[in-house]
């Protein structure tokens, strides 16, 4: 699997006065094609690893290599972790600007200076991608909570990004949207694009995960497969979290842990 985004000893802190790390020295590669759910509690460190993935904060301390190629510290140079890795945020109104979907969808094209008909062309292709062609002339503001986060999420799409970046997707959504959003990350992961998704949702990240990354008091604390994680308990309530439901079920119930909760009636 080829290597697309590494962080060696990396490490961030805030201009708060007391120079406490958000992010402690952290060396982790994630690789093209992955499905990669991020958990930890409040202020474990999820939120700056995103911003530093996608160029919008600076290490203070380390090396980022987008495929390979090491990323310097220039404004210009940050700009290639923007193009190829794209973040969408927890709160999709902080993304949203623009006064209708289609200006929005077609604001981060346009700002890479393409010609009208290849913006026009990624335009179309995500807003079909994400089920928005009929919003096109709606103003974002006027839209559900769970049509603004596709909206953001198009946005992204639109620069044809190698990686997603998304911070707390299905928060606020009710479970028509998280099923909805569900399928949305299965067919961007079809085109190919490496899905990050930090998420308090362990049931969610047990099922859909392929590897996970648990952030604890700005420290990556593991890094491993769904399995792993979840079985060891002494990190998950070191880091505050829980075993996913299914986990629970299958061990009362002394059978393996399927991944939907439809597979424990054929145990």
């Amino acid at each position: 699997m080829e290597e697309l985004l590494r962080f060696e000893q990396v490490s961030y802190h805030y201009d708060s006065g007391d120079g406490r790390e958000a992010l402690f020295p952290v060396s982790v590669s994630l690789m093209m094609g992955e499905k990669i759910a991020v958990l930890g509690s409040n202020g474990a460190g999820k939120s700056t690893f995103f911003l530093l993935a996608n160029g919008v904060l600076c290490p203070c301390s380390g090396t980022i290599a987008l495929q390979g190629e090491p990323v310097g510290k220039r404004e210009k140079q940050r700009m290639q972790l923007r193009r190829n890795i794209g973040l969408v945020f927890q709160d999709p109104d902080v993304q949203l600007l623009a006064g209708t979907v289609e200006e929005e969808i077609s604001f981060g094209p346009m700002n890479l200076g393409l010609p009208e008909e290849e913006v026009r062309r990624r335009v179309e292709a995500a807003m079909e991608s994400l089920q928005l062609t009929e919003y096109r002339g709606r103003g974002p503001q006027y839209l559900s909570g769970g049509e603004k986060r596709r909206v953001a999420i198009a946005d992204v799409l639109a620069m044809e990004p190698k990686m997603m970046l998304l911070d707390e997707p299905s928060s606020n959504l009710d479970p028509a949207g998280r099923a909805l959003l569900e399928d949305t990350l299965e067919s961007l992961h079809q085109k190919g694009i490496t899905l990050v998704v930090a998420t308090h949702d362990v049931d969610f990240a047990w099922r859909w995960a392929e590897r996970v990354l648990v952030f604890h008091q700005g420290r990556l604390e593991r890094d491993a497969s769904p399995s792993e994680v979840f079985a060891d308990k002494e990190l998950l309530s070191r880091c505050g979290l829980e075993q996913p439901m299914l986990w629970k079920v299958a061990q009362a119930l002394g059978v393996p842990v399927p991944k939907y909760p439809e597979e424990l009636s054929k145990q």
